[in-house]
């Protein structure tokens, strides 16, 4: 209900037939609690300016934790006054309250509001109706029986008897509001390592100035990695809109990065993604960078020439690719301690395993590189089974059938054997051979299991196509 609806005489709870032959012109919509619980996220993404400790509770509570950041906003009671007064102007209403605790600065928003200063939250809460304690109606009104109304009716009591009767409840909510137990709260957002930012007195709506901001933070934020001694993993702007709205932009990178050239060069690419879907409106008041992600990194020796060496240039593209398209979608392929071909090397995504899918870049071994030429370029996923016909039953085949058309081998190399390793007992010694039909196709094949030891009829697949 609204501030009308209670003012002529209307209470929640009653009936709208009711509500309605009391106040004919009454206006009642059905309740979307989807769409206010996103409103109240959305709302906890905009206190975000703030802190980056904001929690939910209930239907209509914002929890903040703003420790260590008053003092950025002029004290306690300016940030509260900026917090209440942008949320009115946004066509809220909104009560709120500062204290050493999340009961007292509870209690306290529900009734008159303000800042309470450390030494005042006892007298503060004890003239305040223990319902503000966030215990149970039927708790309420037990205590209201005995003649306990108010939180200071509680305070110099035993607190035994208390639980005993009332429950255990009661005496933890009233340690909790006095700040004798702790009671923290959970971020709904991950909170970053590091964050610089920049305030507007007049908004910003151009790219082109977004662009220079992104910059000017980033060099702040390479700064603050260098006292720190280490690199980013991961990056998020945020952009802060004059109405309210808040937008959100990670970058992930597949290395360490502090380049603020570097930084921007991916904030470029993910704006150029996001397009129409970002609209600045009538600008935006706050720009905020912050390194979700962050890992040590020590110095490293450049090469002679002071270039960029062949990793750090596959880097830069994996890190582009995947601001533009999203790192999940960027995969390379990792080397495997398999035996069998077809899991040698596992599809992962690039930016996680960047040292070592380099392996493949990096050989430089004649025989290595022998051994993967002998591999046809394109392996299938699995083997699939064939039907051959050879001279001899463990000799090389003559022809085979594959996917309903037949093939007449004309020449043949193999056998390379490849036996399991001795703690795999399931899997049988495999044959391959590189076979080509009389039309030049070439196929690599392979027989599995041995004639009298593994399997008295061996299987053969087609594993791979040659170029």
């Amino acid at each position: 209900m609204n501030k009308a609806a209670v003012e002529v005489g209307l209470s929640f709870g009653d009936a709208l037939s009711d509500a309605r032959a009391r106040v004919p012109e009454v206006k009642a919509e059905e309740g979307i609690p989807e769409a206010d619980e996103a409103l109240l996220a959305a709302l906890a993404d905009w206190c975000d300016r703030y802190t980056p400790l904001v929690a939910t509770s209930g239907e209509d509570t914002l929890l903040l934790d703003v420790s260590g950041c008053a003092h950025l906003f002029g004290g306690e009671d300016a940030l509260l006054e900026d917090c209440l007064s942008r949320l009115k102007l946004q066509g809220f209403t909104a009560s709120g309250a500062v204290a050493d605790s999340v009961g007292a600065a509870w209690a306290v928003a529900r009734s008159d509001g303000g800042v309470v200063a450390p030494k005042e939250q006892r007298e503060t809460l004890e003239n305040l109706s223990i319902s503000l304690l966030r215990v149970e109606e039927k708790v309420v009104a037990s205590l209201s029986r005995v003649g306990l109304k108010v939180i200071g009716d509680l305070l110099d009591r035993p607190r035994a008897p208390l639980a005993n009767r009332f429950g255990e409840a009661l005496v933890q909510r009233l340690d909790q509001a006095l700040g004798m137990e702790g009671e923290p709260i959970s971020p709904r957002l991950y909170t970053p390592a590091l964050v610089v930012e920049r305030r507007f007195f007049e908004p910003i709506a151009r790219e082109d100035d977004v662009l220079a901001v992104i910059q000017s933070l980033a060099e702040n934020l390479q700064k603050a990695l260098e006292r720190r001694q280490e690199d980013g993993r991961a990056f998020e702007l945020v952009l802060f809109r004059v109405d309210g709205v808040v937008s959100r932009l990670a970058v992930g990178t597949s290395g360490p990065v502090r380049s603020p050239a570097l930084v921007l060069r991916l904030f470029r690419e993910k704006l150029k993604t996001v397009g129409d879907e970002l609209d600045a409106g009538f600008g935006y008041d706050l720009i905020r960078l912050g390194a979700l992600k962050t890992q040590d990194c020590t110095a490293a020796q450049l090469d002679l020439g002071g270039g960029s060496c062949h990793e750090d240039d596959l880097a830069e593209l994996v890190d582009r690719l995947g601001a533009r398209l999203g790192l999940a979608q960027v995969s390379r392929f990792l080397p495997q301690n398999e035996h069998l071909p077809e899991a040698q090397s596992l599809l992962v995504p690039a930016a996680t395993v960047r040292e070592t899918a380099l392996y493949w870049t990096g050989v430089e071994d004649e025989r290595d590189n022998e051994a993967l030429l002998e591999h046809p370029l394109r392996l299938l996923p699995h083997g699939e089974q064939i039907e051959t016909v050879a001279m001899v039953p463990d000799g090389r085949p003559l022809r085979f059938r594959w996917r309903k058309a037949s093939y007449e081998i004309s020449g043949s190399e193999g056998p390379q054997r490849i036996a399991p390793p001795w703690w795999q007992n399931d899997a049988g010694t495999r044959d391959y051979y590189r076979v080509e039909d009389q039309e030049g196709r070439r196929f690599w094949l392979y027989r599995e299991g041995m004639y009298g030891e593994q399997s008295k009829t061996p299987r053969w697949f087609l594993q791979g196509l040659y170029a």
